[in-house]
């Protein structure tokens, strides 16, 4: 199983919902800024499975979730989950 690193952002409109998702992710994921989290070595199974938990906190209408594969040479735009296809890798 290979581990990865992923980043995770996100913009939530709802204070109580960014308090919620917040510590979500920081159980698994290191914040890195208020709303940015370092997520190392990980499976994609791994990730699916917070993100799952995550996605059932959202309001897909007015919050934003981005998840960034970190690869050695930097971070690869374009790859990131999409709340419309939200665990396709």
């Amino acid at each position: 199983m290979s581990k990865q690193d992923f980043l995770i952002c996100y913009d939530i409109a709802d204070e109580k919902r960014v308090g919620k998702i917040g510590k979500l992710i920081e159980k698994n994921a290191l914040r890195i800024q208020r709303s940015v989290y370092f997520y190392e070595q990980v499976s994609k199974e791994e990730l699916t499975s917070l993100m799952e938990k995550v996605l059932t906190l959202l309001d897909e209408e007015a919050d934003d979730l981005r998840v960034y594969n970190i690869r050695d040479k930097g971070i690869h735009f374009g790859e990131a989950v999409d709340l419309n296809n939200p665990l396709i890798f």
